[in-house]
Order: structure tokens, then C-alpha cells, then sequence
């Protein structure tokens, strides 16, 4: 089992959540934060963390946010990882709530 960071994440990019991981499983983007599904030892550390409630274990990903499980372990393998906290975006208190947000993910 792994957690996975959703829509909401996108152009929020809170990481707040990188601070508590245990073994540094967080990659990130240019305006997204992903977890490596065979690094996340499912401690569920990050999911309270998560500023805009963007992380959900596997088996509780939102029906509508599926494909985010496949896009995890994608950017995983070709992201850097982070393993300390930095700022949100400038502008992520406006963008958090926003809904379907996968159309500006920046890879």
C-alpha cells in the first residue's frame, strides 16, 4: 500500500508534508509533489499534514482522481526528490479548492 498526492497538490505544492516523511519518498515538480509507491512504507505521517487535503492512501483516492496513482509513480522515477520543507507557490492559498487542476501540471 502507498499514499498518493492529488489534484488538489497542483499549483499549491504545500510541503509540509515532505517534513514528517520518514524515508524521503516526496519528488517534486515545477507545481506538484509526488510520492515513489515503492518508497512510501505507508506510515500515513504526511496525509494529516497535507495543508489542502491532497494525499489519500491508495484505497481511498477519490474515484474521480484515479489516474493520479499511475501519475505518481511516473514522475517519481524522472522527478528530484525533496526531503525538506520549502514555501508553498505564491499563489497557492488562491489555487487550493480549485477543482480538476491536472490541466496545469507542469512536468
Amino acid at each position: 500500500m502507498t499514499f498518493v498526492v492529488t489534484d488538489n497538490c497542483i499549483k499549491c505544492k504545500y510541503t509540509d508534508c515532505v517534513e514528517v516523511c520518514p524515508v524521503d519518498c516526496f519528488y517534486e515538480g515545477p507545481n506538484f509533489l509526488v510520492i515513489h509507491p515503492d518508497e512510501c512504507i505507508d506510515c500515513a505521517l504526511c496525509e494529516p499534514e497535507c495543508p489542502a487535503n491532497a494525499i489519500f492512501s491508495e484505497d481511498e483516492v477519490p474515484e474521480d482522481q484515479q489516474e493520479f496513482t499511475a501519475l505518481n509513480a511516473e514522475l517519481a522515477d524522472i522527478w528530484p526528490n525533496i526531503a525538506e520543507k520549502k514555501d508553498a507557490l505564491p499563489d497557492a492559498e488562491e489555487w487550493d479548492g480549485v477543482p480538476d487542476k491536472l490541466q496545469y501540471l507542469e512536468r
